[in-house]
């Protein structure tokens, strides 16, 4: 695969995008403090995705499923670029690889598990970190538990967003999806079966933090069994950028209100994105891309 590379201005994140005849994908990396403090590298599934969220600018451009050999040469040329393929395993405090960047792992589970075997293999020192909407299929679920609990490093986050299926339903299109009572069920059961805490991912976008949205999530996902990541919203779209909601004051004013109720949470904050693209599967050469082949 050829790549580009584009730097962020702060110098702590650096999305790769790679290309074929066939295909475009996208993977992030990033530095916290130093690549062996930290280093979080967010890969693609798939080139472009079907599933069409709303805030995502590669969203229902679906091209093809990457297979296992094209996730993990993602990842590979990543590490070998920033010379780091032969100690990061080693030396690393918190390596993270995240089935994240473009694409939905469920939609094309049978790669991505052979995926995450070879890079269990090769860098035994990683977590594996699944994120998904939660599609509605019982069957790749359960490989899913199969897989998680055969190999102690994967971790599960439900992107859900929303706290309420009705709005969740206009941001996530999908309809093949879990509603967020069966995502409920779908944690506990792999939260009982692995010891581990599923994670929900929850953009605030500053329409998503009222009072009926604490006490919807807070109805429904208890703290003994669930975590919660909270993150900003980049913009899709080049040409507002600066407009993109970056108030970490208001997510943190929010999250608060979570650890005051004995939940465990984190903030994902990502600073030094904008200028070189948007979130996970919004890099605008990959859009770019997307549309000069009519995806």
């Amino acid at each position: 695969m050829e790549f580009k590379v584009f730097t962020s201005s702060e110098g702590n994140v650096w999305k790769y995008v790679f290309t074929k005849e066939d295909m475009v994908a996208e993977a992030v990396l990033y530095k916290y403090n130093d690549f062996y403090d930290r280093t979080v590298i967010c890969c693609s599934v798939m080139s472009g995705c079907p599933v069409g969220c709303k805030f995502c600018g590669t969203g229902a451009k679906f091209v093809r499923n990457l297979t296992a050999d094209e996730i993990v040469t993602q990842i590979e040329l990543v590490l070998k670029d920033k010379n780091l393929i032969e100690d990061i395993n080693e030396k690393c405090k918190k390596l993270q690889f995240m089935f994240m960047s473009m694409g939905e792992p469920m939609l094309n589970w049978d790669e991505v598990e052979k995926a995450i075997r070879i890079l269990n293999k090769k860098f035994n020192n990683a977590q594996l970190l699944l994120s998904t909407i939660g599609c509605d299929n019982d069957e790749v679920f359960n490989k899913i538990i199969k897989l998680s609990k055969g190999i102690d490093k994967v971790g599960l986050q439900f992107s859900i967003h929303k706290s309420n299926d009705d709005d969740r339903n206009k941001l996530i299109p999908f309809y093949k999806k879990m509603n967020l009572e069966k995502i409920r069920d779908a944690g506990i059961i792999w939260w009982k079966e692995t010891g581990r805490h599923p994670f929900l991912n929850y953009c605030v976008d500053g329409t998503n933090n009222t009072e009926q949205d604490f006490k919807n999530l807070t109805l429904l996902f208890s703290p003994v069994v669930f975590n919660f990541t909270f993150s900003v919203v980049c913009s899709p779209d080049e040409n507002m950028k600066e407009t993109s909601f970056r108030n970490l004051e208001v997510i943190k004013d929010f999250q608060n209100r979570f650890l005051e109720h004995g939940y465990n949470v984190r903030t994902f904050d990502p600073a030094g994105q904008d200028d070189i693209g948007g979130g996970c599967g919004q890099l605008w050469y990959v859009q770019n891309w997307l549309k000069s082949h009519n995806a």
